[in-house]
């Protein structure tokens, strides 16, 4: 008598293969016992299961037929990223961005822009810092709404004589905005072309910290004249600033230079200065990156105090300021 027929896993693929839109994984024979993985779309994981046990029972041999389904929805092809200009009415675009929270680059932010307007400039202040504005509580605007134009534009507030715009101004102060990254991008890009800036000499922008969508979004389309990158003179701040630096670079953004904040503290009463965060790192950093290192900024309570209560100190940021405008000029 002849011994009872096993089935082939050769066979066992043959009959599978055949199938539309399944891909065969693997499949295993053990005397008459088959046990197969597909892989198919979502939509067809029932059909196919089906199928393909009906297909294997027709091979000889076959005593049971165990199918498992992975179901894989296919990817559709991304769509490519909108890199359209944004045109402002600004002669330059300034950011000044830090690679982490923490380090002072709101103050740093909205002191230049008032540095910049004390010496002649009409001067504008975008806070694009979506998820912790604090540009309204700094330029002394928080609780006011910006009304719109004719044209359906925003207008944007005025303080110390420079124009500011920020989310914080649609929102609560104590609101969070839990958005995810398409949103943020949005409100970002309407925050530039939706709102009406006129005539500026100079915008400057306070970006979020990190490296993220919005750092993305605007390195593709706004036409920016260069990055200021804030940190603190600590090793572990400055890890982080260098990652935001090479971001830049790498999307041909020039970097401006490097400013070194709460550098040191200054004792009002007798002068002696403490190195808290170990000063000159930034400096060191910006020497062995060969950028430009802008200038350091004190530890220093006359800061603090006038940035809680939305009146800017310039004196600390004239000479940073004058050596921006004398690299982009």
């Amino acid at each position: 008598m002849f011994g009872k027929v096993k089935p082939k896993e050769s066979d066992v693929r043959s009959a599978l293969e055949v199938l539309d839109g399944v891909k065969v994984d693997n499949v295993m024979v053990n005397e008459g016992q088959v046990r197969a993985i597909l892989s198919c779309d979502p939509d067809q994981a029932t059909h196919v299961e089906i199928q393909a046990e009906q297909a294997i029972k027709t091979i000889k041999g076959v005593e049971s037929v165990q199918i498992i389904v992975t179901a894989e929805k296919k990817q559709k092809p991304a769509k490519p990223a909108n890199t359209e200009k944004i045109n402002v009415d600004a002669k330059r675009i300034i950011a000044v961005a830090s690679g982490k929270g923490g380090v002072g680059k709101s103050t740093v932010a909205m002191n230049i822009a008032c540095a910049l307007e004390k010496a002649g400039e009409k001067v504008g202040l975008l806070d694009a810092d979506i998820y912790g504005p604090s540009v309204p509580r700094m330029t002394g605007l928080s609780g006011q709404k910006p009304q719109q134009n004719d044209d359906g534009k925003i207008i944007p507030l005025r303080a110390h004589n420079i124009d500011v715009m920020s989310i914080g101004f649609m929102i609560g102060e104590d609101n969070p905005l839990i958005w995810r990254g398409p949103m943020v991008q949005s409100a970002f890009v309407q925050m530039l072309q939706d709102v009406a800036w006129e005539g500026l000499d100079t915008l400057v922008l306070d970006m979020p910290p990190g490296t993220g969508d919005v750092q993305l979004t605007m390195s593709q389309r706004v036409p920016l004249t260069g990055a200021i990158i804030v940190s603190t003179p600590q090793d572990i701040a400055l890890i982080d600033a260098r990652k935001g630096i090479e971001m830049f670079k790498k999307v041909n953004v020039p970097i401006l230079g490097l400013v070194e904040n709460m550098s040191y503290y200054c004792c009002p009463n007798c002068g002696y200065e403490d190195d808290v965060f170990g000063r000159g790192g930034a400096k060191a950093e910006a020497e062995e990156l060969s950028i430009p290192f802008l200038g350091d900024i004190p530890l220093n309570a006359e800061i603090r105090a006038t940035s809680d209560g939305g009146e800017p100190i310039p004196k600390f940021y004239e000479g940073i300021t004058a050596q921006i405008v004398s690299g982009v000029s």
